[in-house]
């Protein structure tokens, strides 16, 4: 039995939602950054406007061959809106997409959701890197990929104008802002807007604008943020692209209006089989190596069979790990096991072994069971308005797992995971038929009745409707890949009040990135550091919604250093915005 100690609430889900200097200038003053500039081989001090220019397109250009070297999990998810007299804009219709980007190939989406093998265009455009963002079916990924990039083939001082605007903080990162300009003549496809550059590297970390529109029919120049995230020293790549729309109009003269979010994470899929620790293996001599003095002690067949199921589960496990889909354990596994452990315990439960939790990385609203270990999505912890939603969907799970289920016992030879990213959504699937789905609900309710959060299950009642009112708006999103799309038993939609959209006080679920934050190198995921934000309007509440990224910056520091107080690995800690005063940076900056 679990300790009682246990039995507190997880803190988790304790809150709801509740112009500048022209290029030209060439004396320009520009103060340097404090920084290492001087063990720096490629850079000596920059004075000028026009020596820091020179600087960021020789850093933007190795940025693009750096982003090629890798093959992250790009994942793209869309939502096209409609203007409405009370919410604002509502969604209508959504499209998701989830594959790992084939880099070195140019733009490149290597499907992994079952349909097309690839989702790349053929026609690119020969004055540009830039590819269409709309094919026959729809919304092409390959276009939102390409977002990741400025311009590899032409950033330079023939194609674009830059203007110096100033000085500006991203998170704690210092930053000299530019506006760029395509000149006259340079081709279509060409970048407009502005970037945002450290003050370090002179690497591009941030840029904000669109493309301009290119010839043929999908000519659209769409609008987007991208953002690079600094994971490891001196190395940023790209993390978070938010892109919207309000004012394209497609042949037929129809009104398209979207947002959608991209997400890239499993920059460093290639060392999770921990090959570094591997080569730092020392072979010791047979002779000082002493095998375990331990008494004989056979297993009966009950235990080998248990055994063999839990080889099975930890086999699956690594996989979806190994493959990007899955977060390594966190702290976040902690809460959420510390919200089922709760119910146990006061159902007096005792799961030999220990039932735990992990998160799966995809923004889908799904979970589903694997042995003894429950598996939520990110995008489902996102969305839930408080902890005891998340109790009713996690009570589901644990009923799945004592409720008698088919064999994953397969999964024990070591082959039958041997799956490549490309295809584990293709070769794995852990959905229960809707007998076992409606059994499992039944069970939940008792666990529920009789558990810490039985008297606070108006917030899953409400949660549950208001998936009901988006199920044909958003299928793309609550319908599940892998496991099993949201069930909760029809008997607690009696638990709550009625769904009312325009009560400010009234949450019903979160928008997408409310509740977790992740590092796309090593695809761990965390709780936000956000303070609760008071809603001024009932347009602000956005259920399931996609809002913009705006992550809060910082340069990468080793986790050894920071646990032993030593220096950074990096030169963070030299960085004069570490001491700026908060009215510098950003108010309204929140990581997503």
């Amino acid at each position: 039995m679990r300790n009682w100690k246990l039995l507190s609430l997880a803190v988790f889900l304790g809150t709801a939602l509740a112009g500048g200097t022209a290029v030209r200038a060439q004396q320009t003053q520009l103060v340097p950054a404090q920084s290492q500039q001087a063990e720096n081989s490629s850079s000596a001090p920059v004075t000028t406007v026009n020596e820091a220019i020179n600087r960021i397109i020789a850093r933007e250009h190795e940025e693009d061959a750096t982003i090629r070297r890798y093959d992250p999990i790009i994942e793209t998810y869309i939502q096209e809106m409609r203007p409405d007299p009370e919410m604002g804009s509502v969604p209508v219709r959504d499209d998701y997409f989830l594959g790992e980007a084939d880099l070195a190939r140019g733009v490149v989406d290597e499907n992994m959701l079952g349909t097309d093998k690839k989702s790349t265009l053929q026609q690119l455009n020969p004055l540009s890197h830039v590819v269409s963002f709309f094919s026959y079916g729809g919304f092409d990924p390959a276009g939102f990929l390409q977002m990741i990039y400025l311009d590899p083939a032409d950033f330079d001082l023939s194609h674009y104008h830059f203007e110096y605007i100033g000085k500006d903080f991203l998170g704690s990162v210092r930053c000299y802002v530019f506006d760029l300009t395509p000149l006259p003549k340079s081709g279509r496809g060409r970048f407009r807007g502005r970037i945002w550059v450290e003050d370090q590297d002179f690497t591009i970390i941030r840029f904000n604008g669109g493309y301009t529109p290119t010839d043929g029919i999908n000519g659209y120049g769409l609008h987007f943020d991208s953002w690079r995230l600094n994971v490891q020293p001196n190395l940023w790549l790209p993390a978070y692209v938010y892109s919207q729309e309000s004012s394209v109009h497609d042949l037929l003269g129809n009104h398209i209006r979207f947002k959608a979010q991209t997400r890239l994470w499993g920059y460093d899929l290639k060392n999770a089989n921990h090959e570094e620790t591997f080569s730092q293996l020392t072979i010791e001599s047979p002779d000082a190596v002493q095998d375990q003095n331990m008494t004989p002690q056979d297993r009966s067949p009950v235990e080998e069979e248990r055994e063999w199921q839990q080889h099975a589960e930890q086999n699956v496990l690594d996989r979806l790990q190994r493959d990007g889909l899955l977060s390594p354990p966190s702290p976040v596994d902690k809460v959420l096991d510390t919200v089922v452990n709760n119910i146990e315990v006061t159902n007096n439960i005792d799961i030999e072994p220990e039932v735990h939790c992990r998160v799966l990385l995809t923004s889908t609203l799904e979970s589903f069971t694997i042995g003894h270990t429950i598996v939520i999505s990110r995008g489902l912890v996102d969305v839930l308005p408080d902890e005891a939603s998340l109790a009713a969907v996690l009570a589901q799970d644990l009923a799945d797992i004592m409720i008698t289920k088919p064999s994953t016992d397969q999964y024990g030879f070591n082959d039958t995971t041997d799956v490549s990213t490309i295809d584990v959504l293709r070769d794995f699937t852990f959905r229960d038929t809707p007998e076992d789905i409606t059994a499992a609900g039944q069970k939940a309710v008792a666990l529920l009745k009789n558990s810490p959060y039985k008297d606070k299950l108006a917030g899953a009642a409400l949660f549950l409707k208001q998936l009901n009112d988006e199920e044909k708006a958003l299928p793309a999103l609550i319908d599940a890949r892998i496991g099993n799309g949201v069930y909760l038993d029809p008997s607690l939609l009696t638990a709550g009040p009625q769904l009312k959209p325009s009560n400010v006080d009234q949450i019903s679920a979160l928008p997408l990135g409310a509740r977790l934050k992740m590092d796309p190198w090593t695809d761990q995921v965390e709780m936000l550091n956000a303070k609760p934000v008071p809603l001024y309007s009932a347009r602000e509440k956005m259920p399931f919604e996609i809002t913009p990224f705006y992550p809060f910056l910082s340069r990468y520091q080793s986790t050894t250093a920071s646990a032993t107080g030593g220096p950074a690995s990096t030169a963070a800690n030299a960085d004069p915005a570490a001491q700026a005063p908060a009215s510098q940076a950003p108010a309204a900056a929140q990581p997503r």
